[in-house]
């Protein structure tokens, strides 16, 4: 009962907005947090209003409105297909990324466009982060979807690191 509730007070917030706040690429408006950030945008990157129903059901929109004001250029791009491949993957990558190689991390780099110099580098302190992630105690009360969220920040942060 709880789900629908969340579930019906995101349509709410959501069919607040004016279609013209979901669209996209408003000149000087820059991504729009609900539609082109975050999860939802991750999983229904074509449909924005879909994308701001998902943001709003998982965590109230809070994860994209933080992507949005702190590191926009990840609201789109290799930074939505890494979310969604991460979401897609997440107990493989996990995996592969505690033994620090493996095809679906391989391929997760080549999304994010780490090049072959930087790999040793950034797969160490992601196997860093994400260990430091899933030693807490409230990682196993977490949804699949936040373990994915949890990890896809794992890996921007230590990308920014590696800039």
């Amino acid at each position: 009962m709880n789900k629908i509730k969340v579930f019906v007070k995101g349509l709410l917030v959501v069919s607040s907005l004016s279609m013209s706040q979901l669209s996209f690429g408003q000149t000087g408006s820059g991504p729009n947090p609900y539609s082109d950030c975050g999860l939802g945008a991750a999983i229904f990157p074509s449909n924005g209003v879909a994308a701001a129903i998902s943001n709003v059901i998982w965590d109230l929109g809070t994860t994209a409105l933080t992507s949005a004001t702190a590191s926009p250029e990840t609201c789109s791009g290799s930074a939505a297909a890494a979310a969604a491949y991460i979401l897609e993957s997440y107990d493989s990558l996990v995996e592969e990324t505690a033994k620090g190689s493996g095809d679906n991390l391989t391929a997760l780099l080549e999304i994010v466009e780490i090049s072959e110099s930087q790999t040793e580098s950034v797969v160490k302190a992601l196997r860093s982060e994400v260990a430091n992630t899933i030693s807490h105690e409230a990682y196993i009360e977490m949804s699949s979807v936040e373990k994915a969220e949890a990890f896809y920040l794992n890996l921007v942060s230590v990308i920014q690191q590696a800039g």
